[in-house]
């Protein structure tokens, strides 16, 4: 279940650099959006995965910010494995979409996890605090180095929504930069073009997108994750598949509500 919650954090962690993203925000983003996904391993349906955008914006760092919200849950039988009910959130700048500060309330099994990240931004460094699992009151920050303009795996997710995509050809490479779990990480990511992809939904215009994965004992061949994006002014998530090992495993989009823009979707 571990891999299926993490292929969920796939989708919504693309947090590419490099782009001017402060001038098409306010064209993709809207507050009070709503995503629902349906995680899967082979033909089963094993949890959800929803993402939200409060309807209000907030202030942070003196900054207008939207508030993100991602929680992913395990169903059915995935529950007798590992119950999990987590919850990823972050304030993210309106403008710039960076990260002033995120949260992680996870709750997998017996493993508990509330933790605090604040951002300074002009001095690069996160402040992680941890919460006392008896008391609940937050301990001593951290202090650490962040990448400039950092932005945590939420945040990943909004800045995906305003990438320029057409100044990319099939094949290029592109950086992924972020800070997660206590420190910074950066991977690449393969620009595929345009593909047509088949969902519950309909069918729906997509940018494709290969992360190129280090050597592990988990994914299948060299491109054994593949993401799809939609080609549209909302660029949304719309669907990660897996070859393992063991099989495929993955989300989909299942149902939104209040985008800024019109989802095109071709009815089967």
């Amino acid at each position: 279940m571990r891999i299926v919650i993490g292929l969920f954090l796939l989708t919504i962690c693309f947090a590419f650099v490099q782009e001017d993203a402060a001038m098409i925000a306010s064209e993709s983003i809207s507050t009070g959006e709503r995503l629902d996904y349906r995680m899967y391993l082979g033909i089963f349906t094993v949890g959800k995965g929803i993402t939200t955008v409060d309807k209000n914006l907030h202030t942070k760092n003196d900054r207008s910010c939207f508030k993100v919200d991602a929680y992913m849950e395990t169903l059915g039988m995935a529950t007798w494995v590992s119950n999990v009910n987590d919850n990823w959130g972050a304030y993210v700048d309106a403008e710039d979409i960076v990260t002033h500060e995120s949260y992680r309330r996870l709750k997998e099994g017996k493993y508990r996890l509330d933790e605090l990240i604040k951002y300074d931004h002009n001095a690069d460094k996160a402040y992680v605090q941890v919460a006392d699992k008896t008391t609940g009151k937050y301990g001593d920050p951290k202090e650490y180095k962040t990448p400039n303009n950092v932005r945590d795996i939420v945040a990943g997710f909004m800045y995906l929504r305003v990438i320029d995509f057409s100044k990319y050809k099939v094949k290029d490479t592109l950086t992924v930069s972020g800070f997660f779990e206590d420190k910074d990480y950066q991977f690449k990511i393969i620009y595929y073009g345009k593909e047509t992809v088949e969902t519950d939904l309909g069918k729906i215009r997509c940018h494709k997108l290969i992360p190129i994965m280090p050597a592990n004992t988990l994914f299948r061949g060299e491109n054994s994750v593949i993401a799809w994006i939609s080609a549209d002014k909302n660029q949304v998530p719309i669907k990660v598949d897996a070859r393992m090992f063991i099989g495929h495993a993955g989300t989909e989009l299942v149902s939104f509500r209040g985008l800024k823009n019109q989802m095109k979707i071709i009815q089967n």
